[in-house]
């Protein structure tokens, strides 16, 4: 029994003490310094729990929509999108992805400038 016990509260302890893995965060620029018309990065991998956030930065405005055909199956693309449009005056978007899969995107007054994006959750 006491074996047992000691054995017990190792493994407690080895729970409590071990890092607790914390959700990260990935920031894509919307438009380049420079002026172009871009997500930078165009492509971002991350972890389920992680976050994305699009930042202003020059050529807007912009936006995030998620394509409804180019979200994993049971994403509700319109809720995750961010419609309405922001300039310098409201720099930022935040998400959380809960779901691995493929998530395409664009910013609508852009798309046709080549104005795209994904996010691949793991």
């Amino acid at each position: 029994m006491r074996g047992l016990t000691v054995l017990s509260a190792v493994a407690i302890g080895v729970l409590f003490l071990a890092p607790m893995v914390q959700a990260k965060e990935v920031v894509v620029s919307m438009g380049s310094a420079s002026g172009r018309l871009i997500f930078e990065p165009k492509e971002v991998t991350i972890s389920k729990g992680d976050t994305v956030r699009w930042k202003y930065v020059k050529a807007g405005p912009h936006n995030v929509v998620f394509d409804p055909k180019k979200v994993p199956a049971g994403i509700d693309a319109v809720a995750l999108s961010h419609k309405k449009l922001i300039s310098k005056d409201d720099p930022t978007y935040v998400t959380k992805f809960d779901k691995p899969g493929e998530y395409y995107y664009f910013c609508t007054p852009h798309k046709g400038a080549g104005m795209v994006g994904e996010v691949t959750v793991k």
